[in-house]
């Protein structure tokens, strides 16, 4: 099962700041208000997440994951801290 992380904004160029951000490079999207990215290794995830939670002040945005086939979890700043913990004891390779 591949993990999934979706970002969502209302505001055309705030996924590709993000992304260009948390990347380092530049990064141009064809639907600026949906990035969905596919993880092989769900811990990777983990970066992106506090990164997201650590700048949530700074970007129109919004993101949701799924470690499970058919459930997203929305990752706020009351869970974000919890999701990663879970990620590392469910996944402990």
């Amino acid at each position: 099962m591949n993990t999934i992380v979706n970002i969502y904004s209302d505001k055309i160029g705030e996924i590709s700041r993000f992304l260009s951000s948390f990347y380092k490079k530049n990064i141009f999207l064809p639907n600026d208000l949906k990035w969905e990215k596919i993880f092989e290794n769900p811990i990777e995830i983990a970066d992106i997440i506090g990164t997201f939670i650590d700048n949530k002040d700074a970007y129109k945005i919004n993101m949701w994951i799924s470690l499970d086939q058919g459930a997203f979890i929305n990752v706020t700043e009351n869970n974000a801290d919890k999701l990663i913990r879970y990620l590392y004891e469910r996944y402990p390779y």
